[in-house]
């Protein structure tokens, strides 16, 4: 992995905020073995520090992220690795002890739609577009949304962006509550981070009493995630997987 492809930082102007940019523009942001790797470390970085008091997320022009590298797919299809690249992190997504927020402007494919549902608020682009083509690529949901979108947004919405893939815009995506405001492209960095960075500066204890009650107890969220491992490695080593793979791989 190139060290640019996952940025790690504590921006000057926001104090208290850790910043975690995906930065692969080259690939649409797709998040490959490594970039999960660095981004599991911020998080840990992020619970074991208490000068961090919010983490922002954030992808580059007009993408958040295409979803989970294609080449590292076909690889589990092929019989290679072991445990699945993006577990410990959606672990460390779903146990992360500090308010986290995001900005998606263009594309969130993928986990680059079910990231969201982890963190507390999220802003995007009116140019962006929600897409959880599983299905369509012989998986299944992944990072508990099987359990968390329902909720959000009830059966109907959550069946046609988990199950039928169908695409949701940013408004879209704001009335089924998976996004907390819609706004200007060129506005999305500085209004996600302004929004870190007024999370960081209230009282830490309060924030993390207030924030545990609204989210409740997560392990129900952590034992829908190994549900859904089982399930996703399986279907990963599937002949039907194998075979969307390629195919997507020939486009």
């Amino acid at each position: 992995m190139s060290d640019n492809h996952i940025l790690v930082e504590r921006p000057d102007t926001q104090p208290g905020v850790l910043l975690i940019r995906l930065n692969r523009p080259e690939k649409k942001n797709a998040i490959t073995t490594a970039m999960y790797a660095r981004m599991t470390e911020a998080l840990h970085e992020a619970d074991n520090d208490a000068e961090i008091r919010a983490v922002a997320f954030l992808g580059t022009d007009n993408c958040f992220s295409a979803g989970n590298d294609m080449a590292d797919f076909l690889t589990y299809a092929m019989g290679g690795g072991g445990r699945p690249s993006a577990a410990d992190f959606l672990q460390a997504l779903a146990t992360c002890d500090k308010p986290m927020v995001s900005g998606v402007d263009g594309l969130a494919i993928g986990i680059g739609t079910t990231i969201h549902l982890h963190c507390d608020m999220t802003i995007a682009s009116d140019r962006s577009l929600f897409r959880t083509p599983f299905v369509d690529l012989a998986l299944v949901p992944e990072a508990a949304s099987s359990l968390i979108a329902p909720r959000v947004m009830g059966h109907q919405r959550a069946f046609a962006l988990l199950a039928a893939g169908e695409n949701f815009s940013a408004e879209q995506a704001r009335e089924a509550g998976i996004v907390w405001k819609v706004i200007s492209p060129d506005a999305v960095e500085a209004e996600t981070l302004a929004l870190a960075a007024n999370l960081a500066a209230k009282p830490p204890h309060a924030m993390k009493i207030a924030r545990n009650l609204i989210r409740g107890n997560g392990d129900d969220v952590l034992a829908r995630m190994d549900e859904e491992l089982v399930h996703f490695t399986a279907q990963l080593r599937s002949a039907e997987a194998r075979a969307a793979f390629e195919a997507f791989m020939r486009r």
